[in-house]
């Protein structure tokens, strides 16, 4: 077996010794990358096109302009992503579940892509929000995002709400307060784990990249899964190097065999997306 498949092998050990619902996967823009979202940050992504400082929240609130340009932003977000589909990796995440070994996913996605991929909804802690929902600033009311967007792709714009308050997506912008009670229930995951695997995430953001920091403080192992090395690299207990689809299906795969299958029903997904 390689060095790769040794540190497979090792995890999947420490999945099937820790102790029952205690395991925290944590994911960022790589998880999804490889079901065909860009990362806006990479050449090529749409900050390239977009200045971030620009789409931020109190220029939103601010401007009659800025809402049109966020809106431009949103439209191409949409018509990137509307197509995509969970990848092995979302496949894997869920089957950890299934076999009851996951406490919660903490993601900084807003793709929604851990859900279809069979995730329950009540195991996902989005920590910038959900970019499928479109809702209104003053009285919560929500849009079907599919209607805004036709409405962008035919030149129109966005009304306000009926109340009269600002439709903006359910996501967190530059500027904007993270959900008090979503970053509550991350923190005490983070600090009850005792296995903390972070995925496709390169730990640069903040407040989000403490949560892997909380977790190793508290006694948890940390395990690293990127392409690229990151910045906790060297606090890590563990560190896989390759594509998140690959490493997370070798890891359930064995995991699976330790288990002798009972738990997994014959492998099969909670969602029709994944037939992985």
């Amino acid at each position: 077996m390689n060095a790769d498949g040794g540190k497979i092998s090792l995890l999947a050990r420490w999945l099937a010794e820790g102790s029952p619902g205690r395991t925290v996967v944590f994911s960022g823009a790589g998880i999804s990358t490889e079901s065909g979202i860009p990362d806006f940050r990479s050449p090529g992504g749409l900050w390239e096109r977009f200045d971030p400082e620009e789409l931020s929240f109190p220029r939103f609130v601010a401007s009659a302009q800025s809402r049109r340009r966020y809106w431009e932003f949103y439209r191409e977000n949409w018509r990137l992503s509307r197509e995509a589909r969970p990848n092995p990796a979302h496949c894997a995440v869920a089957a950890l579940e299934q076999l009851g070994r996951l406490s919660v996913v903490i993601t900084q996605n807003i793709d929604g892509l851990h859900q279809k991929g069979g995730s329950s909804p009540e195991k996902v802690l989005e920590l910038h929000g959900n970019m499928w929902e479109v809702r209104c600033l003053s009285c919560a009311r929500t849009y079907p995002w599919v209607e805004i967007f036709q409405r962008l792709e035919q030149g129109g714009e966005v009304e306000d709400c009926v109340c009269g308050g600002l439709l903006k997506p359910a996501t967190v912008s530059f500027g904007q307060s993270l959900p008090g009670e979503v970053l509550e229930e991350a923190r005490r995951h983070s600090i009850n784990s005792d296995l903390f695997i972070c995925i496709g995430s390169s730990l640069v953001v903040y407040p989000a990249a403490s949560f892997p920091q909380m977790a190793k403080h508290k006694g948890a192992r940390l395990v690293i899964i990127n392409r690229e090395p990151t910045s906790l690299d060297d606090m890590a207990d563990l560190v896989i190097s390759g594509e998140a689809g690959p490493v997370m299906t070798a890891v359930t795969d064995l995991l699976k065999k330790i288990d002798l299958g009972l738990s997994f029903h014959g492998g099969e997904r909670k969602d029709g997306n994944c037939p992985f």
